[in-house]
Order: structure tokens, then sequence, then C-alpha cells
């Protein structure tokens, strides 16, 4: 697989089609050459994760470096870990997050615990495609097993909120894992912080996942009717490796991505005042809180790696994306599932019930379709879009985002999947689902006539 291999999100592909034993050797290979030292390795809880963790990490230490073996952990879990031991190198995450489970994927992690940059990429990308040397047989690397990562890491999200607070009041979740990584972390963090938890989807012995392992509000209505029917203070769904999350009101009703991200960082407003960033895809909601809350709203590119290294340029308090993944730079620049339900029983705690919260936020309607789109032609279609639009207001930040006076349009090729994403919003419902339906049909007349 020459040329790029890195998506937004790190490689992935299906099992045993594009995402072989062969390539995660290669792979490894690669990434112990530019890593050196030692390299940390976890997963999630796919069937394929061991496999293909097995060969990027014999492919590590067949070129001299050496492998520590985190097991099963959430993505930020890993970051964590290596952030903070200094004789880490870097780290791989072995997951394909949100995709079905036939997907599995290989991610890079930096030195510093964030996501590997485009220029780390590139680099184990240009070994990738050439023949590597291989260590001597008195010089390969080792492999060690290091089992308190979950606890260091759930330890360190505790650190960062009002303990105490959230204890005393006594809250009860229930928890949706997805049968995913969180399903040891979350639990514990909750029973940590005093809060008793009702749990589904959460045994990795279960075939991942349990319900879909995107947290969209189809997906989760087992914990819509929990939450309700328990009298929980909160509802948490989480994707397959955590690093994102999602919240259910204590009546049974989802809280979209775009209003926990508008909720939180009105509240970090209210701690310091600042900059938020977010990319191109998040509601307009987050910028009318923000501003109201006299702080100031950056768009970026989609990709969380593009918005904690724009949080770390800038300096900004508190930032995210549209989908759950919220990224709070006091703990680590990156989406952290983990770290956004301790802030949200903090917010909870200090600000009211959650529904409560919810119900002083704007309303706005956003519509999200998805058309399946072969990669080779995605960029025939954004042309096409763009020839469509001529004369509008238009952003070219991330796809294309067509700017209206009641709304907005924003179509891009997904980086981590085959398809083509469309977003409308608008404060008028009627007008967020029929400008939905025309860039959606505008996409398959495209892909239909390309065919």
């Amino acid at each position: 697989m020459p040329g790029r291999l890195f998506g937004t999100n790190g490689v992935r592909g299906v099992v045993n089609e594009d995402m072989t034993s062969d390539l995660a050797l290669q792979m490894g290979k690669a990434i112990g050459t530019v890593m050196g030292g030692t390299v940390a390795i976890a997963t999630d809880t796919r069937n394929s994760a061991h496999m293909i963790k097995m060969a990027v990490s014999s492919g590590i230490m067949s070129v001299g470096a050496d492998v520590i073996d985190l097991g099963v952990l959430p993505t930020p879990a890993i970051q964590y870990y290596v952030k903070t031991h200094d004789d880490v190198r870097g780290g791989v995450m072995i997951t394909a997050s949100h995709n079905p489970p036939q997907f599995n994927g290989i991610k890079c992690i930096s030195s510093d615990g964030t996501e590997a940059s485009r220029k780390d990429e590139e680099e184990i990308e240009a070994h990738y495609s050439n023949d590597i040397l291989c260590a001597s047989w008195n010089t390969i690397g080792s492999m060690q097993r290091v089992r308190d990562a979950a606890e260091e890491y759930v330890n360190a999200i505790i650190s960062k909120v009002d303990a105490e607070a959230i204890r005393k009041a006594e809250l009860k979740v229930c928890l949706d894992c997805a049968n995913g990584a969180a399903y040891e972390t979350t639990p514990l963090l909750l029973k940590k912080l005093n809060v008793r938890v009702i749990t589904i989807n959460s045994n990795p012995q279960v075939e991942f996942p349990g319900r879909p392992s995107e947290p969209t509000e189809e997906n989760v209505g087992d914990l819509l009717s929990l939450t309700e029917s328990m009298g929980s203070d909160l509802g948490i769904a989480h994707d397959g490796d955590a690093d994102r999350c999602v919240f259910i009101t204590t009546n049974g009703k989802y809280v979209s991505g775009d209003k926990s991200l508008a909720l939180l960082s009105g509240y970090a407003l209210s701690k310091r005042a600042g900059l938020i960033v977010t990319p191109v895809s998040t509601s307009s909601l987050v910028e009318e809180v923000v501003e109201e809350a006299h702080g100031v709203i950056e768009y970026t590119a989609v990709g969380s790696p593009i918005v904690a290294r724009r949080m770390m340029e800038a300096g900004a308090v508190f930032g995210g994306e549209e989908n759950g993944g919220l990224i709070f730079p006091d703990h680590q620049y990156c989406r952290d599932g983990g770290m956004a339900v301790a802030k949200m029983l903090e917010c909870i705690v200090k600000e009211g019930p959650l529904e409560n919260q919810i119900s002083r936020l704007p309303t706005y309607y956003t519509v999200k379709k998805k058309v399946e789109c072969p990669n080779e032609m995605k960029k025939d279609v954004l042309d096409r879009i763009a020839k469509e639009s001529a004369g509008a207001k238009i952003d070219r930040t991330d796809g294309m985002k067509i700017i209206f006076d009641d709304g907005w349009v924003l179509a891009r090729p997904s980086g981590t999947e085959p398809l083509f994403r469309v977003f409308s919003e608008s404060k008028d419902a009627d007008v967020a689902e029929g400008r939905a339906e025309r860039y959606e049909n505008l996409v398959r007349e495209c892909l239909q006539d390309l065919s």
C-alpha cells in the first residue's frame, strides 16, 4: 500500500482485506525505526486486536525497539501513559474507534501524548514503502506487560475535578461502553467518585460491539430507556475506544455532541476567559454560547489532532468536536471520554441537572447525512459541489462549507471511511432538512454520473 496510509485518525481498514498482518508487521517496522527506544501499545476490544497488536509489536521489536504492552485501554489512557513516562518514545493504539467490527486500525502517538503529526506520519509512510533493515539477533527489542496504566489514568482525571463535591452529591448514572475499551476505566472512575453506576454493554467478553460503536441517538436506545426508568442523574455512552462520549438526561433525552461542547465551553469560560477551538463541522450553537460567555471561537479542519495542535499553539482554554470528542488542555491535548465524564459530573453538581442546563441553550437544527463514496471519487464529487455552488459564500477550511443567511451546509469527504458527509444547519428545521436532502442528492447524482 504505497503513498498515503494515514487518514484523519490513523490507518484503518477491513481486517484481512486492507488491514492485514503483513501491513501491520511492516507498519511496526516503520514505527519502530522512526520512534526508536521504547514504544507503548494498547488495544480496544475488537476480536482482531490481538492479531494486529502482535504483528505491530513484532515489527517494532525486529528493528531493535522495545515494546510496553498496556493491554486493553481507552485511547486517551495510552496517550496519558506516553505523556507521563519519560522513557517512552511514543505509542501505538490498535483501534478503529467508531467503525464497524470488521475494521481495525493503527493510530500513532507522539512522545508528548498527542496524536502523531502529519510530518511524523509522512516519515513512517516513507519507511513503510521501503525495505527496512532489521536488527541483529542479539539486539532485537523486548516486550514487557504493564498492568497499572488504567488506574494511573483514572487517578489523573480525578485530580482535575472537584472530586469531593462529586462524592458528596451521591449521583447515580447509567453507563454504556459498547463492550469497548472503557469497560474497566469508566466504572473505576465512577466508583472512585462515589457515583452509583448501572452498566450495559460493558462486558469485554461479549462480541464487540454490544451495539453499533458510534454513540448516535439511534444506537443507544437501550441507554435512553434505562436512564429514564432508573431516574439516573446522567446517562453516558462511549464509542469503541472511549476517546468520546455522549450524555443522556434524567428524562431519557439524548444530548448531541454539539450541546455537550457548548455547555462545557460555557462552563470552562466561566472559570477562565479565552479561546475555544473546534472544527467547521460544529454547530453555530457553540459559537453563540462562547460569544455570550465573552470567549472567542476559532474553527479548524475536521480531525481531533488538528484541533488539539491548534489549541496548543494558541493556548486555548477548551475545545472539541461535534461528535462528543472533548479536549481538556489542563489534563492533556487529546479527546478524552473519561475526562469528559468527570467534568460533566462536576458541571451537574455545580450548575444543576443536565436537562435544565440544556433547556437554556439556543435551538439549532442540524441534519447529518452520509453517502457511500469510493475514495478515488471524493475529489470529483467535491469539484461538482463547488461548481454547483458558484457565487455562494464558501469556507474551504475543510471540504466545502456553503454559508447562507439562515444557516450553512458542509460537504466533505470522510477521512476515515469511504463516505461523503453532508451536514446542514439552520434555526428552521425545514430549511436544515431541505438543504441536507438537496446536497445529499447532489452527491448521489455525481456518483451516478461518475460510475
